[in-house]
């Protein structure tokens, strides 16, 4: 096992070193993002964003535009304090729409001693239910790591610090819905103990608070999309992130994604009978 995480920590660190998933320099905060909600409890601090849930409220932010494809990158460090169980703290990008496509990350909170889960979550056309859950090869709150969307028209693709850890394939041939309205990018901390840690048994304490989850870094290349635009152009070879190398992993990139699923990963729709007695038709594609 320990071997496992320090390949995956190397090749990480040599694809970002690279510069393979990066091409546009940080943003100001205020000029790509604003408050959504939870002001009292949101920080700028140059550019550092601080979002604080307590039992008040939690808060959260979220781009200015939309996008219809791209990559989008950002770095978070979670709330330090040993104990954080029930609290929610998401990155994420939404169309905000009934029928709503959305890419979730999701750090479900843990209990002292405990690592902490990450949790995936797709929804396209308002079908959702395709949670898949890891449990990470670090402590996300020691340090900053880096979490990065890849949306295009073939595949949407979840990395932790370069390392694929959530495939989507475009299976509408499948007859499964994709990606394909536009899209906000948020980030926000709630109170979630109803179910998030260890299934809702483990309950949030207050007394422990606030819990502040930190982001920096803010990288977006992406297509923005108005409300009266085509999305269809987002979807052009001339976005880099469109290209041919974008449409499935590569060699590597497979290979570290073998390793996250066959050590790491402790949930899979995929694979839950109790709930899919016959496995979604996009799981044939895994």
């Amino acid at each position: 096992m320990g071997s496992c995480i320090q390949v995956l920590q190397l090749v990480g660190l040599l694809l970002l070193s690279h510069g393979v998933m990066w091409s546009r320099s940080q943003q100001s905060f205020l000029n790509d993002y604003h408050i959504t909600w939870g002001n009292g409890n949101v920080q700028l601090q140059n550019q550092q964003v601080q979002i604080s849930l307590d039992s008040s409220s939690g808060s959260g932010f979220g781009s200015n535009d939309n996008y219809g494809s791209g990559m989008f990158t950002i770095k978070m460090k979670l709330p330090s304090e040993s104990y954080t169980a029930g609290v929610v703290t998401t990155f994420y990008m939404s169309s905000n729409t009934n029928n709503r496509d959305e890419l979730d990350w999701e750090f479900l909170g843990h209990t002292a001693g405990q690592p902490w889960t990450l949790q995936t979550n797709v929804f396209t056309n308002g079908v959702g239910g395709r949670e898949q859950r890891l449990t990470l090869w670090f402590d996300p709150s020691a340090d900053f790591h880096t979490y990065q969307i890849l949306v295009n028209p073939h595949q949407v693709v979840f990395y932790v610090d370069g390392i694929p850890v959530r495939v989507f394939k475009n299976n509408s041939k499948l007859g499964v819905a994709y990606v394909n309205q536009r899209l906000q990018l948020l980030a926000s901390i709630w109170d979630g103990d109803s179910w998030a840690t260890d299934g809702g048994l483990a309950k949030i304490n207050y007394a422990d608070g606030p819990f502040t989850a930190q982001f920096q870094d803010f990288s977006i290349s992406g297509c923005p999309v108005g409300s009266n635009n085509n999305i269809n152009s987002c979807y052009s070879s001339q976005y880099w992130w469109n290209g041919q190398s974008y449409w499935q992993l590569n060699s590597n990139q497979q290979k570290e994604y073998d390793i996250v699923k066959r050590h790491y990963m402790n949930y899979n729709y995929c694979t839950d009978r109790n709930r899919y007695p016959v496995a979604p038709p996009e799981c044939s594609t895994e």
